[in-house]
């Protein structure tokens, strides 16, 4: 069966299971509001992501396992180029859409699903700014995953402040020559095509252009495999470019346009990192509910403390208010409202937020046990900790989101 281009086809003590088994009690709330049929590619993806991604978490994890054939089967099914064209191999779907999908894949693992939503998000930028030539170059391998990519914006010395980046792009002739390097990138060193920004021009965002850097180009290497706390089934490096060859016809768009071009891209990857957010919030909920029915203290099980109960509630209601946020914030993007941008940067920061408080909770109802590796809560925690620094920083959203009021004219 066809859907807008997207095809439906241990025991880690109890966690695993529970959350494979349990979600399902869950579906018609992350439902609600939605079609039939996004209510169909959300089943595919929540059922994806019990039987391919979570029975693997904890091993991606703790091995550092970056999950190349769970991803192409992920692609399989559509999920390779959620919002890219039909033409050039893409599904096609709006944002809200790629938001539900993304919610339902990170019940199976966050850290994969993260990278999915990055290469999506290098995807649909070729797609969108690319000519014809270039979409057709770069878009169908990345639909399928023949191909990954990856998001290269941030620096040593440029994290928030991106528009200050210092790597540069000489042209010579029918080529420009990279000199620069980037840090944290997702993927680096395993992926093929890498999206970067770099100075064409003058100081400030208008000197900024935006160049696609092919796997194997001389001059293109990388830094050390990062030791991180979470995120761990995606590697992350630095990229480092040292007199880099790169076409003129790997320019995306035009020159000077390369900011624009970034911050188009990070407005959809805040809606879609909070979406994996709100999956982890979504699995940690059930976990917690479960725990407490099934955990017993002074002779009776935790589901009887009110004090426990009133907890639940909290997080439950938080989940579905963040889950309401977010899927107006990626209507609103879909349909190019004023108010957009502001809604996206709301969205990033009170879904980030209140979702990892949301883990945070259920790893403490969980007890000593939640501090355990044998439990999939403490993983959600680990995993989601770092969307609220990256796709620009908890603090830069409040910028925007103060910025946008204080302009706003009456």
């Amino acid at each position: 069966v066809m859907f807008n281009g997207l095809c439906l086809k241990g025991f880690w003590l109890y966690s695993v299971c529970a959350m494979r088994d349990t979600i399902l009690n869950s579906h018609l709330a992350a439902a609600h509001g939605l079609s039939d049929e996004q209510k169909e590619f959300q089943k595919m993806a929540f059922d994806f992501a019990a039987h391919e991604m979570s029975p693997h978490m904890a091993e991606w994890d703790e091995k550092e396992i970056f999950p190349v054939e769970t991803m192409r089967k992920a692609a399989q099914l559509g999920f390779g180029g959620i919002y890219v064209q039909p033409e050039v191999g893409g599904s096609g779907l709006s944002r809200l859409d790629t938001s539900v999908i993304f919610e339902a894949l990170s019940t199976g693992c966050v850290s994969t699903t993260a990278y999915i939503s990055i290469h999506n998000m290098c995807n649909w930028m070729i797609d969108t700014f690319g000519n014809t030539e270039q979409r057709e170059k770069f878009c169908p391998e990345l639909c399928t995953m023949d191909k990954f990519a990856s998001y290269c914006l941030t620096e040593p010395g440029s994290g928030s402040d991106a528009a200050s980046l210092l790597t540069t792009a000489k042209l010579e002739g029918h080529h420009y020559i990279l000199n620069g390097s980037k840090a944290f990138i997702s993927g680096g060193g395993d992926t093929d095509v890498y999206i970067v920004m770099c100075r064409t021009g003058g100081k400030g965002p208008k000197g900024i252009s935006c160049v696609v850097v092919e796997k194997d180009t001389p001059g293109l290497s990388f830094g050390k495999k990062e030791k991180k706390v979470g995120w761990n089934s995606q590697p992350t490096r630095a990229v480092i470019l040292e007199d880099c060859h790169v076409p003129v016809t790997n320019r995306l768009g035009q020159e000077g346009q390369g900011f624009n071009i970034a911050m188009r891209g990070l407005n959809g990857g805040r809606i879609n990192i909070a979406s994996c957010s709100l999956g982890a919030a979504h699995a940690c909920v059930q976990l917690a509910r479960d725990h407490l029915l099934v955990r017993k203290q002074f002779g009776e099980a935790l589901s009887n403390n009110q004090f426990l109960q009133f907890k639940l509630a909290e997080m439950a209601t938080k989940l579905v208010a963040s889950r309401l946020l977010l899927r107006e914030a990626a209507v609103a993007l879909q349909e190019s409202r004023s108010d957009a941008v502001s809604l996206c940067s709301m969205a990033k920061l009170f879904v980030t937020d209140e979702c990892f408080n949301i883990c945070n909770q259920a790893l403490q109802m969980h007890g000593g046990y939640g501090y355990l590796k044998d439990y999939a809560v403490q993983q959600f925690v680990r995993d989601i900790r770092v969307h609220q620094i990256l796709e620009g920083t908890n603090e830069v959203m409040r910028m925007i989101i103060a910025r946008s009021l204080l302009s706003e004219s009456g």
